[in-house]
């Protein structure tokens, strides 16, 4: 059976679909997406509670930070997306995916496509492709000229807890292509959304 997803920005309006989405556990270990959006010196000492009202703020103050899928009417996807300058340690000078100039960081047009949270119930089903050209299409509405992502390449690396970042599988398939290998298994992809 297909699963049609429907995807719509996350708004104040649609945090309780967000927090239904992430749970008690706030999606991976208490996580509530707030990895790439403080360093681990601040959200280390955070209780998931804090990172939870540190995540509603930042819905609540939009844009929206990312779309959330919709299957019959129930949230069960999540996609962070948006301007590279909105997850800041996605741009720190030590990490993989580092933009390839140090402008880039802070340039409106330059996005990242960072994470993805899919319902347990449904993962496994190829829902991923579907997230990911949501998100494209996102990007694209919001005046993106391009699309970053540091996947993970599960050719080199089989299993991994990081799966949150997606494979490059998804990204070859969606015409991304790589532009910067910092580590082994971790390509910097780009998609150029002027074409």
């Amino acid at each position: 059976m297909d699963i049609a997803l429907q995807f719509l920005p996350v708004t104040a309006g649609r945090w309780p679909d967000f927090e239904t989405l992430f749970g008690p556990k706030g999606a991976f270990c208490g996580c509530w997406c707030v990895a790439l959006r403080l360093p681990y010196a601040i959200r280390g000492t955070m209780s998931t509670e804090e990172r939870k009202d540190f995540m509603r703020a930042r819905i609540e103050a939009g844009p929206p930070p990312g779309i959330l899928g919709y299957s019959e009417g129930k949230p069960v996807a999540w996609v962070q997306v948006g301007p590279r300058h909105d997850v800041p340690q996605f741009n720190t000078p030590r990490t993989c995916s580092r933009p390839l100039e140090e402008r880039e960081a802070e340039d409106a047009g330059v996005w990242a496509v960072s994470c993805f949270f899919l319902s347990s119930p449904l993962r496994g089903k190829g829902l991923s492709h579907q997230m990911l050209a949501a998100a494209i299409d996102h990007a694209r509405a919001g005046g993106a000229r391009c699309l970053d992502a540091c996947p993970i390449d599960h050719t080199k690396q089989a299993k991994s807890v990081t799966l949150c970042i997606g494979s490059t599988a998804i990204f070859d398939a969606a015409g991304f292509e790589m532009v910067a290998r910092r580590k082994d298994g971790r390509p910097l992809m780009r998609l150029d959304l002027r074409q």
